[in-house]
């Protein structure tokens, strides 16, 4: 499974920005999706996680009610939509994924990785 994190870039605080996150080789119906989000220094922290089933998602507390983590089937495509976005958002984010149907919100609970996008957020 390879996963392609695009849709990055530099905004305003109070800006919305949509990233996302294409798989191949393996469609997103069977896999749980993560997408997490690192700065320089610090663990890598998860952000929002959609189930396997699509049934079921989760969000860090520093972005509930902002973000919104959605997935499109024929498109193959997970999205995170970010809202209201704040400078302590910059990070590079990442997209995850699993087999399982809701993984751990750790890094290790997930298999396939896509790189990085860098978002930042101006003040």
């Amino acid at each position: 499974v390879q996963l392609q994190a695009s849709g990055g870039g530099l905004v305003q605080a109070g800006d919305s920005l949509r990233l996302s996150c294409a798989a191949s080789g393996r469609t997103f119906s069977s896999l749980a999706t993560g997408w997490f989000r690192q700065v320089p220094g610090k663990e890598r922290e998860i952000v929002a996680r959609i189930s396997r089933s699509g049934r079921i998602t989760y969000y860090g507390d520093s972005v509930k009610g902002r973000f919104t983590i959605s997935r499109d089937s024929a498109k193959n495509t997970v999205y995170l939509e970010m809202t209201s976005l704040r400078p302590e958002d910059t990070a590079v984010y990442y997209c995850a994924a699993d087999r399982s149907e809701v993984p751990t919100t750790l890094e290790r609970g997930y298999e396939y990785w896509g790189q990085g996008t860098l978002v930042t957020v101006s003040s």
